[in-house]
């Protein structure tokens, strides 16, 4: 089957001896491109070639204006908008946020040719309706507002004559122009033939200039259309041709040309329901590589059409490396890129700091861009990395420029680039912007990162113009401005990529297809809210105004996307349509109302097939995860076993073995993090070591009142001198860090309260604080020395009996420090603080050896309990306990933990991870 290009060809080579005097207009560039190819590969001889121009080209050809770019419009409107006189106007930055609007608006106006006094003032009186403006008194905010709906004809023409005057012009502003000035046109092109080719909806502005140049002049038009869509009375693909049909007198009595009967021709339609974005493009990959195994050629036909032009990214990360050629038709969205977000991060940082400085993630979130990074990075030597590593040790949650100044030389020139002291204008920090590209393009062609480049090229050119705009308009050069600037920029500019166009698989979003033929077309993202875009309207201009002066509607834009979807398939053998079947708000809604169309077709297509792409799903099974002692992982436990084992990780070990060989043996958990706020470990350290410095001096000393009054005196002072050990330069003199550091006071005050009331009624010595005990263990079986290592909290003496006691800062109960069975203690991590307390009593031992004493738990949060002492009972739920540990406790405990140490020891054992 032909394409509608090279049908076109065909008729011109026989209706025109000569083409060098025609004058083609398609609907894109894209499709000029093709047109020419296929004609060059058609004519039998040698012919000079058309003039080809897109429709926007050949408008701005009349009109003598070139078009304005975004930035540039978005410049002038705002300098129109600060002459007009009328009450406080907003700063750039807030206008940024609906001056976008107000462009659109514009360009829909002059698009439409509206009378642009009668349209103003109807949308002026409905505001003024909707404003309660009809009260005798208004209020200034009132007539402002009303002032400035009122002045909006005003602040039109003076945007437009801004424009003019330097011969540029919105995309509305070039059509009205062109409009103007056809007749001073067609005069001076009088021996010209225009031909138009496959166009569909039309504004009136293009209207107005096909008609004109078809009734005047030798001209022609080719509609890219089906007879099956134009002669459906209610089919929207069939809409606008419709229209132009049964309103333009040229056509009237005209056989349409381009119109032919395909679309009923026998096709193979798949409509494929897959879960999720990234699943369409992982879809898509496999199909591709399963099109080539069946016909290698096939692809050099083939189009993916992107309903949602998001999807590129994923899409190319899913193309099969056995595909040779691949070609984009369509610009790579900048805001997808990693350096529409490093300078995202740098503008927002340097915007968010305040009179603390910079939080502390903002900026270790920067310092691990991807691309810092690499700027970073010289011999061999990562900046980014040693400050990042600083701002943890020293522990500053709000980072100032003297923090950073003070880690040492050698990073002057790169801390002044990204951290700077005072805020700077917009020009400067533009400057900044682009010593970065700089440097960073030095990095990248060493490493010949070629996309890098691109990426960098692209931002260089943007920062150029952004910089000429900033020193040409004062108004925007605070950062705040300039963020809401390049965010609207980068949101809307693409990459675009260079490619050939007429090879191999084409990558295209859904305008690119226009007039645009393939034989296998992919089409993704078929949902509500995408295809079509559904109800959207981001206009000043209410729906029932825009009905009144015919402006397009969500109705329009409907019948467009159901065009450019039938339009597809017309010619089309092997089609498929890929739709996410999760509906999403932000990533479209259910299937498409276009599929359920083409299944409910009363003439639809004999072959379609729906399928649901759904991998399939078997029960998750949780495999306990088990490692083998190899010989590595063997040298690993006999090193720890030398250094000694500690009775919190031998806990962990009870509780699961996979949690202490992470984090005791490979020493995972153990990562530097800022504190904002006091960890628990933290609040743990800086109560021992409050409490360690209170009893140090009283050591062999029987506890006195005195003594006890002396020391709730430097409870405050010692807290504070330990949050600052602790938790180094962090700040505690507000939110909740203020109220952690009253929490320690308050514990140590209530617990030197509870021991005025101890020594008022007994005799207590303190015998140590802070012991750091070790022994060394033989455990038969084992070919390695063991040791056992801890630090004990307290050592005393109570009415002669001597106790061994461990603070807790949590939440300990009686139950966990009681036990029944011995195999219990090695075994149950309920257990767990009745075997540390085990653990302490057989080192102090070991140091001392024993006749009775006792251990116990004191825990802060439950300190009207007193001292939690460890106990056995002869079974559970008796009331009979023993509070002793004598030397027939320490034996049953060491026969205990030396089954346990075996364990971890025993190179046939492996770590087996426990269900927690």
């Amino acid at each position: 089957m032909k394409s509608f290009l090279q049908q076109v060809v065909d008729d011109l080579l026989r209706t025109y001896d000569s083409l060098d005097d025609l004058i083609l207009i398609l609907p894109s560039k894209r499709a000029g491109t093709i047109l020419r190819t296929t004609l060059a590969n058609t004519a039998d001889k040698t012919i000079f070639s058309p003039k080809i121009y897109s429709i926007e080209g050949f408008v701005e050809q009349i009109s003598n204006l070139q078009t304005a770019s975004n930035m540039e419009q978005l410049f002038t409107l705002y300098k129109a908008y600060s002459s007009m006189e009328y009450g406080e106007k907003d700063n750039f930055y807030t206008f940024s946020k609906w001056g976008q609007t107000l462009l659109q608006d514009f360009n829909e106006i002059d698009r439409y040719l509206i009378d642009t006094k009668d349209i103003f003032s109807y949308l002026a009186n409905i505001q003024e309706i909707n404003h309660w403006s009809l009260q005798k008194e208004k209020s200034e905010i009132i007539t402002n507002y009303i002032k400035f709906w009122n002045n909006l004809e005003p602040l039109y023409n003076a945007f437009n004559d801004l424009l003019k005057a330097q011969k540029l012009g919105h995309q509305g502003l070039i059509y009205r122009t062109a409009c103007e000035q056809l007749k001073d046109y067609l005069s001076n092109n009088k021996n010209k033939t225009h031909i138009f080719l496959g166009f569909n909806a039309l504004n009136t502005a293009e209207s107005y200039i096909i008609q004109e140049i078809l009734a005047k002049t030798k001209a022609d038009i080719f509609w890219d259309g089906d007879s099956y869509f134009v002669e459906d009375p209610i089919h929207d693909a069939g809409y606008f041709i419709r229209q132009h049909l049964n309103t333009w007198p040229w056509l009237k009595g005209k056989t349409l040309k381009g119109v032919e009967s395909n679309y009923l021709s026998q096709k193979d339609i798949k409509i494929i329901g897959v879960p999720k974005n990234v699943s369409q493009a992982k879809y898509v990959g496999n199909l591709l590589l399963k099109l080539k195994k069946e016909d290698n050629n096939i692809l050099k036909n083939t189009a993916i059409v992107l309903g949602d032009e998001t999807l590129l990214n994923p899409l190319l990360n899913s193309i099969p490396s056995e595909l040779d050629t691949v070609n984009i038709t369509m610009g790579y969205p900048l805001k997808s890129t990693p350096l529409a977000s490093l300078f995202s991060q740098y503008l927002s940082m340097h915007i968010k700091k305040d009179s603390q400085g910079w939080y502390f993630q903002q900026v270790l979130d920067f310092l691990s861009h991807p691309y810092i990074q690499i700027l970073c990075t010289e011999n061999q030597q990562n900046k980014a990395n040693l400050i990042s590593e600083a701002i943890r040790t020293k522990n500053w949650a709000f980072i100032t420029t003297d923090n950073l100044r003070s880690l040492g030389e050698g990073n002057e020139d790169l801390l002044s680039l990204l951290f700077f002291r005072e805020e700077v204008p917009g020009t400067v920090f533009l400057s900044k912007c682009q010593q970065i590209i700089q440097i960073l393009r030095e990095r990248f062609a060493l490493s010949k990162d070629s996309l890098g480049l691109e990426y960098l090229y692209k931002f260089y050119s943007l920062f150029n113009q952004l910089q000429d705009m900033v020193e040409q308009y004062s108004f925007v050069n605070d950062l705040k401005s300039l963020e809401s600037l390049y965010l609207e920029i980068v949101r809307n500019e693409t990459l675009d990529f260079q490619g050939e166009p007429l090879e191999g698989l084409q990558i295209m979003g859904m305008l690119e297809s226009r007039v645009l033929d393939f034989e296998t077309v992919i089409l993704t993202s078929v949902n509500e809210g995408i295809l079509p875009s559904g109800k959207s309207n981001n206009s000043f201009i209410p729906f029932d105004l825009k009905k009144y002066y015919k402006l397009p509607t969500y109705k329009e834009k409907d019948a467009v996307y159901t065009y450019h979807f039938y339009r597809l398939l017309q010619r089309a053998k092997n089609i498929y349509l890929v739709y996410n079947t999760e509906p999403d708000v932000l990533e479209g809604g259910e299937k498409s109302r276009l599929l359920t169309q083409l299944l409910t077709d009363e003439n639809k297509l004999a072959e379609i097939t729906e399928i649901i792409a759904a991998p399939e799903i078997t029960p998750s099974i949780k495999v306990l995860q088990t490692i083998a002692k190899d010989e590595s992982l063997m040298d690993l436990i006999k090193t720890h076993a030398a250094k000694g084992f500690s009775p919190t990780s031998l806990s962990n070990y009870i509780r699961n073995p996979i949690d202490f060989y992470k984090r005791n043996l490979l020493g995972i958990d153990d990562i530097l993090e800022v504190e904002e706020t006091v960890a628990n470990n933290t609040f743990g350290t800086i109560v021992h070591d409050t409490l360690e410095d209170l009893y140090k001096p009283y050591l062999n000393t029987y506890l006195e009142e005195s003594m006890l009054q002396e020391m709730k005196k430097k409870v405050r002072p010692l807290v504070i001198g330990h949050f600052a050990k602790s938790f180094a330069d962090g700040d505690i003199s507000r939110g909740k860090n203020l109220i952690a550091y009253n929490v320690v006071v308050r514990y140590v005050e209530n617990f030197l309260k509870l021991e005025l009331a101890e020594v008022a009624q007994h005799q207590i010595r303190i015998l140590g604080v802070e012991e750091k005990l070790r022994m060394d263990i033989h455990v038969p079986g084992l070919d390695f020395p063991v040791a056992l290592k801890g630090k004990l909290d307290r050592i005393d003496e109570k009415d002669g009996v001597i106790r061994i006691i461990d603070y807790k800062t949590g939440t300990v109960t009686s139950s966990q420090v009681e036990i029944v069975d011995w195999e219990d203690a090695i075994a149950d991590y309920n257990y767990s603080k009745a075997f540390q307390l085990l653990c302490y009593a057989i080192m102090y031992n070991s140091i001392k050896p024993i006749g009775t004493i006792e251990a116990g738990i004191i825990s802060f949060k439950n300190l009207s309990s007193g001292l939690l002492k460890f106990a056995t009972k002869e079974k559970k739920g008796s009331r009979n306990k023993d509070n002793s540990i004598t030397q027939e406790t320490i034996a049953h405990f060491m026969e205990s933990i030396k089954t346990l140490i075996f364990e971890i020891g025993n190179p046939e054992v492996p770590f087996t991870e426990k269900e927690v």
